[in-house]
């Protein structure tokens, strides 16, 4: 397995077999893939991830594997064979293979085969087993979705409450005596210890805040380009997310890309409808007077200025 970017010249030839090339996050680079995910439109955009659109030469593809999140597997050109076995209970599924450069699945017996032809779609459910072989040179494009396990939005909800800053005090031990067990941890220090954890404190608000910017946070490996300063109106032009920015909502606040918003009651009809259609005429948002931030974002990145057609 060899990670990109990749020269052309490291591809196999076009008559070559058994071999795939996959992308990911292609909606941020071609509209149609925007498309494509925007179709899905019907689950919460905090679910939705990306369009990962895959290759396959004759006989190619990744291995029997599993995924801890929703795939929808839409078949372009050319046909895939898929051998499916339902999701094994936790906290024993699949076993994998050892030190394979995929989790791939070791001794993989499928339950079920299908052959996607050219449109077909295929709903894969969390921890179903999947391998997909192309029986000719094809394309698959796989909507994934996201899900957070317990475990890392516990460890991202302590790097918020650090950065909110966590009360703090010195230990202090005046009387500390002589110690004959030297590594034994004394009473004393436990007890400031599990005085200072209790001293912790968080409230609904501040988990709807946290999960709002944590679900909004662009991916490490996205970079937005800045745009020059725009001179017209925005009355006069549509308003559109860049597809690569996150925008989502509750309650009074409003999230995009990780930074968080507190508008006005009036305001706040109009900004959902951009973050739920992903545009918005340019007039009503200017009506609201979020021209000056509609700019701010524009000059970020975060958004496109169309021309009203």
């Amino acid at each position: 397995m060899a990670h990109g970017p990749l020269a052309r010249s490291r591809l196999p030839r076009a008559t070559a077999r058994n071999w795939t090339l996959l992308v990911n996050d292609v909606n941020h680079h071609n509209a149609q893939a925007e498309d494509l995910l925007r179709r899905f439109a019907f689950a919460p955009q905090a679910r939705l991830d990306d369009v990962m659109v895959s290759y396959a030469a004759r006989g190619g593809g990744v291995g029997p594997h599993f995924d801890s999140y929703d795939v929808f597997l839409v078949q372009g050109r050319g046909r895939r064979l898929w051998r499916l076995a339902k999701a094994r209970p936790e906290p024993r599924p699949f076993s994998l293979v050892p030190d394979a450069p995929l989790k791939l699945i070791a001794g993989f017996r499928a339950e079920e085969e299908v052959v996607l032809e050219p449109g077909d779609l295929l709903y894969l459910p969390p921890g179903w087993g999947h391998d997909g072989i192309a029986l000719e040179p094809c394309f698959t494009y796989s909507v994934g979705f996201r899900a957070p396990r317990g475990a890392e939005l516990a460890a991202a909800f302590l790097d918020h409450l650090h950065e909110r800053g966590l009360p703090d005090a010195v230990y202090r031990d005046p009387g500390l005596r002589p110690a004959a067990r030297p590594a034994l941890i004394g009473p004393e220090l436990a007890a400031f210890a599990e005085a200072q954890l209790a001293r912790i404190r968080w409230t609904r608000g501040d988990v709807e805040e946290f999960l709002g910017r944590y679900l909004s946070t662009p991916k490490a490996n996205i970079v937005f380009s800045s745009n020059r300063n725009f001179s017209g109106k925005i009355r006069d032009r549509t308003v559109s997310l860049h597809p690569k920015t996150q925008m989502l909502y509750r309650g009074s606040r409003f999230f995009v890309n990780g930074e968080v918003l507190r508008p006005r009651r009036a305001q706040r009809q109009v900004l959902a409808v951009l973050a739920d259609r992903r545009r918005a005429p340019g007039s009503l948002l200017a009506h609201a007077g979020l021209e000056r931030l509609i700019l701010e974002w524009h000059r970020a990145g975060f958004l496109l200025l169309e021309s009203v057609p």
